[in-house]
């Protein structure tokens, strides 16, 4: 990634909390400066040792596999809720968290609040994100407040919150009736014992109630771990320092982001972004607008030009919209600096309720709300990067095309695959000092890969292909990740919910004379289409018996092609297929950053030998001439010097 932007004038304010000093710093934070870099990072470390106890002692697959979890730590009412630490973890979450605790404990009542009680919330229109995505919050008490001092605050996506669909992802739900019990904040447990009640409520209108019960205990003994962390700080430095290191974590956040955004120029800036359509049709695309207005040191982004919300539940709310902003601004300005609720406190959102980034209640639920808050943060960073010249981003794959099935086996056996064979991992992006990665997450879902064995254990599945796509990436002097082939194997009748939003037009945008990557589909083969071997090729001739699940394709061969016909994903609520049926993503490529022409000869040469570019692609995008068979002997390949500088000459 490239380096964090500093102004060279920052460093010269005297009003700076970098040129106060000590006794500056004293009165205002109630300790040294060297004290409240201890604690900051003391804080920083709670939240991480939860999250590695969270990991550790997880039952669900969706925690322990794919990290799909956040831990913050927010201080009390009194200073209205400040979070000056979060986990090393899930973006979509933590984003959201400062405004979800504020709005769940305001609500219930911190002075209702007692010793080993734990909040639980998951209201989408409360805390953001969606039914899933529930909220733990573990008030702190030390004997000199009257009330909590603190809140620590897990978020952990849950396996089930019951609904229409099994594990809830789904883009054709209507409204949120239907996708899952709603909770409104109330207490899970009470002097550290399970409230009944509660619990009953729960597991009464979900399913996998067994993995649930027991991730909830080990959320209690995360945030029981946290809170004898938080309380033996407290205790070496006392009540006023932690109070006042809450406060300057924040302030140097705020800070920071300030100075960093001084290069981007003052003005106003148009950003736009689309998404396919919604689950009830393929008539209307779904935009994502923002207008970013930049005067002196602050910013203000309008969601206003958004489109209405949308029919489905692929909607999000504002605190994920508020995140999705948040998170461009962290990416291109302020990369290397911990976040904090601090990061927000010079950017106004302006957003209007009834968009697709704002979604009320019931129609049109939130739900796939990741899904339009990266077309958001996409928007954001196509149009800033313009402002940036060489510190510009290329696009990424742009959505993450979920997938998730469920079935019966012959047996009588219920199983479940979750968001582990569709087009969930893909490609970043190139910027000015590397190529993009071509396996990695979407920057708001920065969560991990399960193995593959793992994903093979939990359902009956086999995961036939998982690589790169030759000629895929963005060309550029650093050329986009690869787009990725996931070819998945079903070995029992299944019903399938497939999620792939984006996949009309380019998302992996060129930067800075880049060019842009490929566009992805997804496709259907029934057990008579799929060969022996069970190894589908790359030709596209391949394609003519299969279903297309989504994308752009030649109406006749079923290959990708820009000036074919759009298959709509939803065309069928539910794919369902017979045993050895296959499916097959694969994803948008990443953008390129620099003239291809530029890109040193000796890289394309290796980018030849290792398969992401073929000889001919070498020669019509990068200018560069190689003999020799990159199949059957990769490292005998020659790079002809002379041919390159000849061709590259007549080009330039």
């Amino acid at each position: 990634m490239s380096q964090q932007i500093v102004s060279p004038a920052t460093d010269d304010r005297a009003d700076r909390l970098r040129n106060w000093t000590e006794e500056q710093f004293e009165r205002a934070y109630h300790c040294d400066r060297f004290t409240a870099t201890v604690m900051s990072n003391r804080l920083r470390h709670v939240t991480e040792h939860m999250g590695t106890g969270l990991m550790v002692g997880s039952f669900s697959p969706i925690i322990s596999d794919w990290y799909d979890f956040a831990i913050s730590l927010s201080g009390p009412a009194d200073m209205d809720y400040p979070m000056p630490a979060v986990s090393s973890s899930l973006l979509v979450f933590i984003g959201t968290m400062e405004d979800a605790v504020r709005n769940i404990v305001g609500e219930y009542g911190p002075e209702r609040l007692k010793p080993g009680d734990v909040l639980i919330c998951n209201d989408p229109y409360r805390n953001g994100r969606h039914v899933n995505d529930v909220c733990f919050i573990r008030p702190i008490f030390h004997e000199e407040s009257e009330g909590p001092i603190a809140f620590l605050n897990l978020c952990a996506h849950q396996l089930d919150m019951g609904g229409i669909t099994p594990g809830g992802f789904s883009a054709t739900k209507a409204n949120v009736f239907e996708t899952g019990l709603v909770l409104a904040p109330t207490l899970l447990f009470e002097h550290d014992e399970p409230v009944r009640t509660t619990h009953s409520l729960i597991f009464d209108n979900t399913r996998f109630g067994g993995l649930l019960q027991a991730d909830f205990m080990t959320n209690l003994r995360q945030l029981q771990l946290g809170e004898r962390l938080v309380k033996e700080i407290i205790g070496r430095y006392g009540v006023d320092a932690f109070r006042g290191t809450i406060r300057y974590c924040c302030d140097a956040s705020a800070e920071t982001m300030e100075d960093a955004m001084e290069a981007l120029p003052d003005g106003v800036y148009h950003a736009e972004e689309r998404v396919d359509a919604d689950g009830a049709g393929a008539d209307e695309e779904l935009v994502a607008r923002a207008k970013i207005t930049k005067a002196g040191g602050r910013i203000e982004v309008d969601l206003s030009g958004s489109s209405r919300q949308a029919r489905t539940c692929i909607n999000a709310g504002p605190l994920d919209a508020k995140t999705a902003i948040v998170a461009a601004f962290k990416i291109l300005f302020d990369r290397t600096t911990p976040y904090t609720s601090g990061a927000n406190r010079n950017i106004d959102v302006v957003v209007p309720p009834g968009t697709v980034l704002s979604a009320m209640p019931p129609d049109g639920a939130i739900m796939l709300y990741w899904e339009v808050t990266q077309a958001l943060l996409a928007a954001m960073m196509r149009e800033l990067g313009k402002a940036l010249g060489d510190q510009a981003v290329g696009g990424d794959y742009g959505a993450m095309g979920v997938h998730n099935a469920h079935g019966t086996t012959a047996s009588g056996e219920p199983w479940s695959s979750i968001v582990t064979c569709g087009g969930e991992h893909g490609p970043w992006g190139a910027d000015r000092d590397h190529d993009g990665d071509s396996y990695t997450l979407p920057p708001m879902v920065n969560s991990i890969d399960p193995a593959t064995e793992a994903t093979e254990q939990d359902a009956p599945v086999l995961l036939m292909r998982k690589e790169y796509v030759m000629d895929s990436a963005g060309p550029g002097a650093n050329r986009g990740g690869a787009a990725v082939a996931k070819d998945a194997l079903w070995r029992e009748t299944g019903e399938h919910y497939a999620m792939p939003l984006r996949y009309k037009r380019p998302t992996g945008f060129g930067t800075n004379g880049g060019e842009a990557g490929k566009v992805g589909a997804a496709w259907l083969f029934e057990p008579e289409a799929v060969p022996g071997d069970a190894l589908l090729s790359f030709d596209d001739d391949v394609y003519g018996g299969s279903t297309p699940m989504a994308g752009v394709l030649d109406p006749e061969s079923k290959a990708i092609d820009g000036d074919g016909e759009y298959f709509y994903f939803a065309r069928e609520a539910v794919w369902r297929t017979r045993p050895g049926a296959m499916s097959r993503y694969i994803t948008n490529a990443g953008g390129g950053w620099g003239d291809p022409l530029d890109r040193a000869p000796e890289r394309v040469l290796a980018d030849v030998r290792n398969g992401y570019v073929s000889r001919e692609h070498a020669r019509e995008a990068y200018g560069v001439v190689i003999h020799g068979d990159p199949e059957r002997d990769p490292e005998g390949l020659d790079l002809d010097v002379d041919a390159t500088r000849a061709l590259r000459g007549r080009r330039s």
